[in-house]
């Protein structure tokens, strides 16, 4: 049965973002790839931390967990560890994953789960009135900020290419087609898929607005809007590691476009690599029915409530050591 982005929204909630908020095209974003893709709401988890992205798992219909601050990836991993054949995805924002969830990130990219993490990057911690986030730029005043920032920013792209992630992307929220089809192949890829996306704040952030990124301060001479944003793979750009000899080069050509900011912001795919393999491929050759019969479906008790693990084996060696 085809499914449809309408399958994947739910009705009696409401969305109580900001007008204007970014959020809204990332939760459109993602029910249109989740339809695209032909998946079931029962088949996807939609893991989120606090702040104002981790409201999409009410808003997106499926399975959905709002987990701690900065812990959105340990929930996540959990989840897909214990039952590899689920369709997660984690999301949060900037502050929740780059901040005080900073270790998990780094440690995410060198498990290399087969799931993808969306970041919701707009500068600023919305929901808490608008503080500098590790992403924001060193010497921009937001509004609610008393002076400039004077810490340098977290680069996600970056970072996930030296943490382990085999797939760097990013998109931008107002581009709800182009975030489709960069989280539809965020899922698809065999491997830990990192998205970055842009977003606009228009309670918090007056600097990276919507018209910022538009481009309405630098009309040519007809008068046409010159976006800020261009497309990699427009630009001839291939970030696909195709042998592993070539692996360290794709990874310095990403780190380059990824330094790019002003007047050019690249979005798409910066970096692709299928050859590595995936946690659950490399725990399958410890556990040959790890895929089969994951723990999540595995039966802990019996009907009488008694455990089905045999300690026998486990308590001789206790004795012996």
């Amino acid at each position: 049965m085809a499914r449809k982005p309408s399958d994947f929204k739910v009705a009696d909630v409401y969305a109580d973002w900001c007008p204007g908020c970014g959020d809204f095209g990332i939760m459109n974003g993602l029910q249109m790839a989740f339809a695209d893709l032909g998946l079931e709401p029962h088949q996807i988890v939609l893991v989120s931390g606090i702040g104002c992205s981790g409201k999409e798992p009410h808003n997106v219909k499926c399975y959905g967990v709002h987990t701690l601050h900065g812990r959105t990836l340990p929930f996540a991993m959990g989840i897909k560890a214990a039952n590899p054949n689920l369709e997660v995805v984690a999301i949060g924002g900037d502050g929740d994953g780059l901040g005080i969830g900073a270790g998990h990130f780094v440690n995410a990219g060198r498990r290399d789960l087969d799931m993808t993490y969306i970041i919701h990057n707009n500068g600023v911690y919305g929901l808490t009135k608008g503080q500098a986030s590790p992403t924001l730029r060193r010497d921009v005043q937001t509004k609610a900020l008393p002076r400039p920032n004077i810490n340098d920013p977290v680069n996600p792209i970056g970072l996930a290419l030296i943490s382990g992630f085999t797939f760097a992307a990013r998109s931008y929220a107002h581009d709800v087609r182009h975030l489709r089809d960069t989280i539809k192949q965020g899922v698809q890829h065999k491997g830990m898929a990192f998205i970055e996306c842009l977003q606009p704040c228009p309670s918090y952030n007056n600097i990276t607005t919507k018209a910022w990124y538009s481009g309405e301060d630098r009309k040519d001479a007809q008068g046409k809007p010159q976006s800020r944003l261009y497309k990699l793979d427009e630009a001839g750009f291939d970030p696909v590691v195709k042998d592993w000899s070539e692996d360290f080069k794709r990874k310095v050509a990403a780190l380059e476009k990824a330094q790019e900011w002003g007047d050019r912001i690249p979005i798409g795919v910066f970096y692709k690599n299928e050859l590595e393999p995936t946690f659950q491929e490399r725990y399958s050759k410890r556990i040959p029915f790890y895929i089969s019969k994951p723990p999540a479906k595995q039966k802990l008790c019996d009907d009488n409530g008694y455990s089905h693990v045999d300690l026998t084996q486990f308590l001789e060696e206790l004795k012996t050591s």
